[in-house]
């Protein structure tokens, strides 16, 4: 295995020294991370929920670790070329660092780690109430009718048609939004926030994986 660069000096310039030090911590735990997890991934986000993803990252946490925050000083942490990466390939993860993003090492199986990932999703509060009338519903073809049941839609075929045959409320204003809402939300076409986890990439010692389509051949080869 090659030796380990973590213990490398990192300068961070033009920084009060208070901010400099919480970086400079920062760096030496993503550093620490490198050396304890087997693998580690980027992620990204949408509509971040603060208790949301500390309840998330709690459940993960005899396994993992998590890190948000400045994208420089993540990518500073674990190199941002082959030159200064802290191990072999970190620099490959280090450049899909953009935006809303975040890393999380774990030893936990990848399969775990994709299925909780693609799995979790935290819907938003109603901001406003959201009510079915009785009667056809014309936006919808008879074939979503089975669909629309599971989603505990009191419908029936009446002539092809879909009908409801009492008014459903759909969502609540203030009241949290059930996933069985939201997906009629969506078909309904209302908007609501989610908030939603998006692996990027994985990284081990024996390879790496890219999970999102759309990211250019050259944002990942070592220069």
């Amino acid at each position: 295995m090659p030796k380990s660069k973590r213990n490398r000096p990192v300068t961070l310039s033009k920084t009060k020294k208070k901010g400099r030090e919480h970086k400079e911590n920062v760096v030496n735990s993503i550093r620490d991370a490198v050396e304890k997890y087997d693998s580690a991934y980027v992620f990204t986000f949408e509509n971040m929920r603060n208790l949301k993803f500390k309840e998330f990252r709690d459940r993960l946490k005899s396994s993992s670790r998590f890190f948000l925050g400045s994208n420089k000083v993540m990518q500073v942490a674990l190199g941002r070329s082959v030159a200064d990466e802290i191990r072999s390939g970190l620099h490959k993860i280090s450049k899909l660092l953009r935006g809303d993003s975040g890393l999380c090492f774990t030893s936990l199986p990848k399969e775990d780690i994709q299925r909780l990932f693609n799995e979790y999703e935290d819907y938003d509060f109603a901001r406003t109430e959201v009510e079915l009338k009785e009667g056809p519903l014309d936006q919808f073809t008879h074939e979503m009718e089975p669909f629309l049941r599971k989603q505990g839609m009191p419908v029936r075929l009446n002539k092809g048609v879909v009908e409801l045959v009492s008014d459903f409320v759909v969502c609540e204003e203030g009241k949290p939004i059930s996933p069985e809402s939201s997906r009629i939300l969506r078909l309904l076409g209302i908007k609501m926030a989610t908030f939603k986890l998006h692996l990027i990439c994985r990284w081990s010692s024996e390879d790496f994986e890219v999970y999102r389509e759309g990211l250019e051949d050259s944002d990942i080869e070592s220069s």
